[in-house]
């Protein structure tokens, strides 16, 4: 008898992850055997749980603190991913594994939910591996990218994520300009500070890509003229969706999958 198929979200901390929720509520929708768990692997040893795994893995998701050291075990990468340096995707081929990333799929269509889909002026929190997916889902010519952040050492890396955008840095703690989307991408408490700094801009529509804690300080505390916000559930549920299409092999419906996988998320948050 062959063994279940197989796949799981991979990072450390994993205990948090809503991933094998709202999968598991797409398989069970699609009708697919596949079992999805979440398996905590630190910094440094995915090279040594791929070694051990068997056959029934059809791929991975990866959050922190993977998404960069995925490439270097990956057999291909994806241009996108190396162009972000950045994958949260292994899927299973021949030679082994193959890399690419979902996340600016993730953020692109949960944009397009939201009726955001030519933004002007966008304004990035953070500049580590969901700033660059971030960045190249709103990248255009039309489109100025101000980023602000602590770790200078990621601006090369930042600037080469985008084919067409202006980028700008600005140091942690300044005033941020008025935009179109602000997106937060930093670690859980990051930007708690800046809900009563005074530098928050004065309009524009809140992207959080974070769901823990659920809300964060800055998402519940939002205030603009423009007033909307996009939860970190739009992002995990966008990007999961295209992982499902790699993992099954087949194209989803996401008008369907989408509403049942964000009550699925929404149930385990308590909401």
């Amino acid at each position: 008898m062959n063994s279940p198929l197989k796949a799981a979200v991979l990072g450390s901390p994993i205990h948090h992850s809503l991933s094998p929720t709202i999968h598991m509520a797409a398989y069970k929708f699609l009708g697919v055997e596949i079992d999805y768990s979440a398996i905590e692997v630190p910094s440094g040893s995915l090279p040594d749980f791929l070694s051990k795994i068997d056959d029934s893995w059809v791929g991975f998701s990866l959050t922190m603190p993977l998404k960069e050291e995925t490439i270097e075990v990956a057999a291909t990468v994806d241009p996108l991913a190396l162009r972000i340096n950045s994958a949260n995707t292994l899927v299973k081929i021949v030679s082994g594994w193959h890399a690419t990333s979902t996340d600016v799929a993730g953020f692109h269509s949960a944009l397009v939910r939201a009726g955001i889909t030519n933004p002007k002026r966008v304004v990035i929190l953070g500049s580590g591996a969901t700033a660059r997916a971030a960045a190249a889902a709103v990248d255009s010519s039309e489109c100025e990218i101000f980023v602000a952040h602590r770790s200078f050492h990621r601006e090369l890396a930042m600037r080469s994520s985008v084919l067409h955008s202006e980028i700008r840095f600005l140091e942690w703690g300044s005033v941020l300009p008025d935009c179109d989307l602000l997106i937060n991408t930093t670690p859980a408490h990051a930007a708690d500070s800046l809900t009563d700094s005074g530098n928050l801009p004065t309009n524009g529509v809140l992207f959080e890509a974070l769901y823990n804690p659920w809300p964060t300080e800055l998402f519940k505390h939002w205030s603009t003229d423009a007033g909307a916000r996009i939860d970190g559930l739009e992002l995990l549920i966008g990007q999961a969706i295209s992982q499902i299409e790699l993992f099954t092999r087949e194209p989803c419906d996401a008008q369907a999958l989408w509403p049942l996988m964000r009550q699925a998320a929404l149930a385990s948050l308590g909401n």
